[in-house]
């Protein structure tokens, strides 16, 4: 079952689509104010730009502090659980809830992992270690509010290949990590 505020924003991204009030944001055309760490970047989470730093923070993952992996707004990232090495399987209005970060050229701040960029349906999305990554709409900078919801995970520095994401950021929900 779907967190109420999960419905909210997809019927009324929904409605929004239907009116043409989103096709600016889907088109990647949106600017961002914040200005991004490391190399320059105007493009909002999800939204592709010249490149994307992936850096570590500490956060309060439910309940617990975790080192995670952040884009370069500070926004949590996720992985997908159904996703494969080399297979994104968020499109359409899940992609439109959980923002694929994209970029030709990754960089980092920090991170010892292997970044890279993968052509998919969503552009240049970003991998770190073969996992591809994503924002969530409802997060905001050191505020993670995704973790196990609709089968997306906290991105974590340790995260390996071959690591499942149960294992590697905590014990999977359903809900909200508040």
């Amino acid at each position: 079952m779907r967190h109420p505020r999960v419905m909210i924003a997809a019927i009324a991204l929904a409605a929004a689509a239907t009116i043409g009030g989103i096709v600016a944001a889907a088109s990647g055309t949106s600017s961002n104010s914040h200005a991004a760490s490391g190399p320059s970047s105007s493009a909002a989470p999800g939204v592709a730009g010249d490149s994307a730093t992936v850096q570590t923070t500490s956060a309060t993952v439910q309940g617990t502090t975790e080192t995670i992996l952040v884009d370069a707004q500070g926004l949590p990232l996720y992985i997908y659980k159904p996703d494969t090495a080399v297979t994104s399987h968020v499109t359409g209005q899940l992609a439109a809830l959980w923002p694929p970060l994209v970029a030709a050229v990754p960089t980092d701040h920090g991170v010892s992992g292997r970044l890279a960029s993968v052509a998919t349906t969503n552009g240049k999305q970003v991998t770190y270690n073969g996992h591809f990554l994503y924002t969530f709409i409802e997060d905001r900078p050191g505020k993670v509010t995704g973790q196990g919801v609709q089968d997306f995970f906290v991105a974590t520095p340790s995260l390996t290949a071959g690591t499942s994401p149960s294992t590697s950021t905590g014990t999977p929900t359903t809900g909200y990590g508040y």
